[in-house]
């Protein structure tokens, strides 16, 4: 069986490939630039843009099953090819924020798409990523070993990202998942503070914690580029997750110390929105059969991209 990956230097999409070459799987990964993938020498590296669903004519050649990522603009046209091409099953990565009813036009159409393509499907809606606090905190750790953030108390479930590929590799090489939409979240709740303490843990240095206000905290996210800047405003409470802007909250920042939660169904963190109950939402435990991974955990395995 041949297995089309996309998205395949990404985060979650490079941990899929090698899950899937251990399940003896032939990988096939997708990747607009080929030569500066770094992959293992199983996987066949090939060029395609799901921005242009044209390249993905040879790519599918002879997949049978295919991991999506979400690309909202093409969906419709990219699942058509693949069903053409023969593909009999598609496990996107979508987004706990479909499951709260917060993603209407990103996520949510790829899904549709599948689900009406009258392919196999399954849904892995990922919650918070892990990776965020890499993306946003990595290089002060890594220059001034301090943190920055408007909202030390906040707390969120987050959810480790090979958890999330876990789940997408039983469901590309497992039956028994089609039509399912596993939400995943982390297995505790974790503030920021509690999030930076393990991180300090993890590589045995002090790290300081400098809250700043949401104003400033959006200038240095702008700074950042990349993750940062693309997603300030709602990382920080500026606007909704369609980027619909919120009324300003004038005790957002006095009261950004307070544990006030966080919005745990959105692929980012959701700045100063109002607190959830504190419940335990599903984890990857329950289609993996093992412990989901803790903040600590991801602390330990990314030590290295927080000194190197």
């Amino acid at each position: 069986m041949t297995v089309l990956v996309t998205g395949a230097t990404g985060n979650v999409g490079r941990i899929v490939v090698e899950g899937l070459i251990r399940a003896g799987e032939r990988v096939r990964a997708l990747t607009r630039r080929p030569g500066e993938a770094t992959l293992p020498p199983e996987a066949e590296v090939v060029f395609g843009d799901l921005a242009d669903p044209a390249t993905l004519a040879g790519p599918l050649s002879g997949v049978e099953r295919v991991y999506l990522f979400p690309h909202p603009a093409t969906a419709h046209a990219v699942v058509e090819q693949a069903k053409h091409a023969g593909v009999r099953r598609v496990v996107v990565l979508s987004s706990g924020a479909v499951t709260f009813g917060l993603d209407t036009d990103f996520h949510l159409p790829v899904e549709r798409a599948v689900e009406e393509s009258g392919l196999e499907w399954t849904h892995v809606r990922a919650g918070e990523f892990m990776t965020n606090r890499l993306e946003l905190w990595g290089e002060s750790i890594r220059t001034e070993r301090v943190v920055r953030d408007p909202f030390p108390g906040q707390a969120g479930i987050p959810v480790h990202e090979r958890d999330v590929a876990d789940v997408a590799v039983l469901a590309l090489t497992e039956d028994g998942h089609a039509g399912a939409a596993y939400t995943l979240a982390g297995p505790q709740w974790v503030t920021r503070r509690e999030q930076v303490t393990a991180i300090a843990a993890a590589i045995g240095r002090e790290i300081r914690f400098e809250q700043v206000g949401r104003e400033e905290a959006r200038e240095l996210y702008l700074r950042m580029g990349g993750f940062a800047a693309a997603n300030a405003d709602f990382l920080l409470g500026f606007t909704d997750y369609g980027g619909r802007e919120v009324e300003p909250d004038a005790d957002a920042d006095a009261d950004a110390d307070a544990d006030t939660g966080a919005d745990t169904g959105a692929g980012a963190d959701a700045g100063a929105r109002p607190a959830p109950e504190r419940r335990p939402l599903p984890t990857a435990e329950q289609v993996t059969g093992r412990p989901a991974r803790t903040f600590a955990e991801w602390a330990r395995d990314h030590a290295a991209d927080f000194t190197g």
